[in-house]
């Protein structure tokens, strides 16, 4: 659970903190105060159409919103980017989805350089192998894999965040192969940036699950 904040300031060059020093930063939508890992930054380029910045790199004042589908297509569909930035805007009515696609990339890039480095691999049995002989950061499962093999994984990797939010076909993009049911990236910076970019996928991604299933 993310910790109740006293004060944040959008991005103005100060950062608000909550009382453990995490930065936060306020929701345009709901107007509360969140830890930036929760939240994604956008960033007015220089043709006044409104940039998601992922990486929060962006240079100039940032318009922060919520790292889920429903608080990004409530910004644009009330114009409350254009007033964040206290200025006309171009907005893209597809936004939500350019978002989800970002940060997908996101943490299909950070997979693909920890296997790069070494500290990834892809399969059940060599998942197995490094559980036991490394320290993990974060396991993959594939969102539309066999019930039985999540369950499994889970008991394997007892202890270490399990991620679902990536499909076969894309944690095979990250491996090279034509799909991964299975992963897992050792434990350092790269495992600790792809569990903050995962979650912020979960608030898109679930939200389709849970629709799928009404």
């Amino acid at each position: 659970m993310l910790a109740a904040v006293q004060t944040a300031e959008d991005d103005d060059g100060r950062d608000g903190k909550d009382p453990s020093g995490t930065p936060c930063r306020r929701c345009i939508v709901s107007g509360e105060s969140r830890e930036t890992a929760a939240l994604v930054r956008f960033a007015v380029g220089p043709d006044d159409r409104i940039v998601p910045d992922i990486a929060a790199s962006l240079p100039g004042r940032g318009i922060w919103v919520s790292a889920d589908r429903a608080s990004i297509a409530a910004a644009v569909a009330n114009r409350l980017f254009a007033r964040a930035a206290r200025r006309n805007v171009i907005v893209d009515e597809e936004l939500p989805a350019r978002v989800e696609i970002l940060l997908r990339d996101r943490c299909l890039d950070l997979i693909g350089l920890a296997r790069r480095a070494g500290g990834a691999v892809a399969g059940f049995d060599k998942v197995t192998g490094f559980l036991a002989r490394n320290s993990a950061g974060v396991v993959f499962a594939a969102s539309d894999a066999a019930a039985g093999g999540r369950q499994k994984m889970q008991r394997g990797a007892a202890g270490i965040p399990l991620v679902e939010q990536l499909d076969r076909l894309e944690l095979g993009r990250a491996f090279g192969r034509e799909h991964v049911v299975h992963a897992v990236v050792a434990s350092g910076k790269i495992a600790d940036s792809l569990l903050v970019d995962a979650r912020r996928l979960s608030g898109f991604r679930q939200q389709d699950a849970e629709r799928g299933t009404e």
